[in-house]
């Protein structure tokens, strides 16, 4: 047997391991690892389902081969066999069968329809959150602790979190796979969706929808903890940051304030000498921003999700960042803060370009904001 002819008879064996290996992934970014009961239920349907088709094909296939032995032309046959038609007791079989297989997975698909989207956006005992969609970022809006922060979304666990989905430009699609299904952020209207976590732990929101040149680079991080930890968390955010403790640091809140704070929020000294959120919200809310998992979603600041920070990896993060926005994540608003060629944001920010060691100050500025 020749070599091509050997390759070849592996192909099948290689696509079929193809397609097993493209079902595998990370726990925290999978809807076959629930991790919150609306995830649990909705892969219940999926096993459903799942489990009548592979029924319907096992049963096929059986009575395919079956026919295809039974009734293969005998050795010597010459005619046709005898034709047969109109044999109301199989047409019955096959009429009920497909019916009673549709009533197994229609009847917990209406019961789950309903219970899963139930609105919560007027329960007390929910926390209400606000999702705001941007190409290419998400911002988090808790509506009742008045706090803002964005990528990185913190939840306690155990309790209904109750979230009204809005966009600022197209369709984006909200999406935590280990918590629940998707549902879509349309311009001009909110949607309702909730969503509840069972146990502490860092699981990994995508955009669904197609929205654009950086849609698969539209990612979150959801943290789970318990509600104490929540409570202090949100403590946090509403305590204003102590003031830059380094000179570098404090050079860095001045760039901040001529170049950024137009469309980025912050804890900033005003006129007044009071620390306090200053900045617009054409950007992601930066509060907290040196506590953060990833620069821009997608840049790790630790050696694994959920680990501790690295403090070297956070700030070349956040230099590679200013530095060149579009070749991190092509196709976002943010302006060039030094004139990279080729960049698809012409622009430079008020006061640039900057120099490196103004990137440097900017940095240390940046990664100091911890609450």
């Amino acid at each position: 047997m020749s070599r091509w002819k050997q390759l070849w008879r592996i192909v099948p064996l290689l696509a079929m391991l193809s397609l097993l290996l493209s079902g595998c992934g990370q726990e925290n970014l999978s809807a076959l690892q629930p991790k919150g009961p609306v995830a649990e239920k909705q892969l219940t349907l999926i096993t459903i389902s799942i489990s009548v088709m592979i029924f319907v094909l096992i049963v096929v296939f059986v009575l395919y081969a079956y026919v295809l032995v039974k009734y293969r032309r005998k050795k010597g046959q010459t005619e046709y066999p005898k034709q047969v038609e109109g044999n109301h007791k199989l047409e019955i079989i096959w009429t009920v069968i497909p019916f009673f297989l549709l009533l197994i997975i229609a009847v917990p698909t209406v019961k789950y329809t309903f219970e899963l989207d139930k609105d919560y956006s007027k329960d007390p005992n929910a926390l209400q959150v606000r999702v705001s969609a941007h190409q290419f970022w998400w911002e988090f809006e808790y509506l009742d602790q008045k706090v803002k922060t964005a990528q990185d979304l913190v939840i306690p666990t155990g309790r209904v979190v109750s979230f009204h989905l809005e966009t600022a430009d197209v369709i984006h699609s909200f999406w935590v796979p280990a918590l629940g299904g998707k549902k879509d952020t349309n311009p001009g209207m909110t949607n309702y969706l909730f969503l509840k976590a069972n146990e502490p732990g860092v699981y990994l929101g995508k955009c669904a929808e197609l929205c654009g040149q950086s849609h698969a680079l539209m990612d979150f991080k959801v943290r789970a903890v318990p509600q104490e930890e929540f409570d202090r968390w949100i403590t946090a955010m509403q305590t204003p940051t102590k003031e830059p403790a380094t000179e570098l640091a404090k050079q860095g809140e001045t760039i901040f304030k001529q170049s950024c704070i137009s469309c980025h929020a912050i804890y900033a000294t005003d006129d007044k000498g009071e620390r306090r959120v200053l900045g617009g919200g054409a950007g992601p809310n930066l509060v907290n921003f040196g506590n953060r998992e990833t620069v821009a979603g997608i840049l790790y600041n630790s050696d694994e999700i959920g680990g501790p920070i690295d403090p070297e990896k956070q700030k070349k993060n956040v230099r590679d960042w200013l530095k060149d926005p579009q070749k991190i994540k092509p196709g976002n608003m943010m302006p060039n803060l030094q004139k990279v060629e080729g960049s698809q944001m012409e622009y430079v920010v008020e006061g640039g370009p900057l120099s490196d060691q103004q990137i440097d100050a900017l940095v240390e500025f940046l990664v100091g904001q911890k609450q």
